[in-house]
């Protein structure tokens, strides 16, 4: 199943496509990584990792140039699905270098981390 979000195909991810675990992520967090947070508005204000860029999953395609030049970019979701298909569409339709974070905020969360609430 696949589905057009603002004109990238978002299906399966590839077994391959690129992830790291929430201890891997925290450590680049730390050293400065970007990320972006795939989540609908209202997970988003229920709390996020903080200092994340909030670009829903529809709008994805449609806010390529949002999306920062550092590269790899760090793909975050709740708990890690919908950020896999996230990273792989933008690695094979938008040639961005992504990366998705397994767990996602959840485990983010779960382990203790700081987190942002509100608008």
């Amino acid at each position: 199943m696949s589905r057009e979000t603002g004109g990238m195909t978002i299906g399966q991810p590839k077994p391959d496509a690129p992830e790291v675990d929430i201890d891997t992520f925290a450590d680049v967090m730390a050293q400065g990584a970007n990320v972006v947070d795939v989540r609908e508005q209202d997970e988003w204000i229920e709390g996020r990792i903080p200092g994340v860029l909030h670009i829903p999953l529809g709008q994805l395609g449609q806010r390529l140039q949002d999306i920062p030049a550092q590269r790899p970019v760090y793909v975050v979701c709740a708990v890690g699905g919908r950020s896999l298909m996230a990273a792989t569409a933008l690695q094979n339709q938008a040639g961005i270098e992504a990366v998705s974070v397994a767990g996602g905020t959840n485990a983010w969360m779960a382990s203790g981390r700081d987190v942002e609430r509100g608008v």
